[in-house]
């Protein structure tokens, strides 16, 4: 059989397209994430930030990204370099992350426009608990510098998923590697 530039053409035509997956999986991890979001809200638990909510969270982004790699390798005829890994594993993460923000804007603005006030309100309980040498003047006094900062939550949400989005995928990237063959 004799190869020729159009086979060649063909051939790279048919080859996976990582921002395909990234889309389509981080659009689907960010669903989850906001279902889960949502769960929390209608049983009353959406100021909860335990280990068990966090750890949840953090588990639906690494369980999409994994899957994304995974099918992203199947669809690429079962190889897998470590770069589309990465670009895979952040970019899952990148529009999970702005579909979280974009959640938690509306949720925190709308839906329930004291959830920041209360959430300060808790923080200052608990401070007042671990900290009983600290008036509640001192107290006060952080709260209205973290309130100062809140806007800051939003990018700090999306560069921490990538980073999660980058430790995962190079961690699948190594597991899953499967180069092309040079001939």
């Amino acid at each position: 059989m004799k190869t020729t530039k159009k086979t060649i053409d063909k051939m790279e035509d048919t080859q996976a397209q990582t921002g395909k997956f990234s889309l389509n999986y981080g659009l689907l991890v960010g669903a989850v994430g906001i279902a889960f979001g949502i769960m929390l809200y209608t049983m009353d638990m959406h100021y909860e930030r335990g280990f068990a909510v966090q750890g949840t969270q953090t588990l639906i982004l690494v369980a999409g990204i994994v899957l994304g790699i995974y099918q992203f390798k199947k669809a690429n005829s079962n190889f897998l370099t470590i770069s589309e890994a990465l670009k895979v594993g952040a970019g899952v993460a990148l529009i999970a992350g702005l579909l979280g923000i974009l959640y938690f804007y509306i949720f925190s603005n709308f839906i329930e426009p004291d959830f920041m006030d209360n959430m300060y309100e808790i923080g200052k309980q608990q401070a007042l608990i671990d900290n009983p040498k600290l008036t509640e003047e001192q107290i006060d006094q952080g709260i209205e510098m973290q309130k100062s900062f809140s806007w800051m939550t939003y990018p700090i949400i999306l560069v921490m998923n990538i980073l999660i989005g980058l430790v995962v995928g190079v961690i699948t990237g190594l597991i899953l590697k499967k180069d092309k063959p040079a001939y």
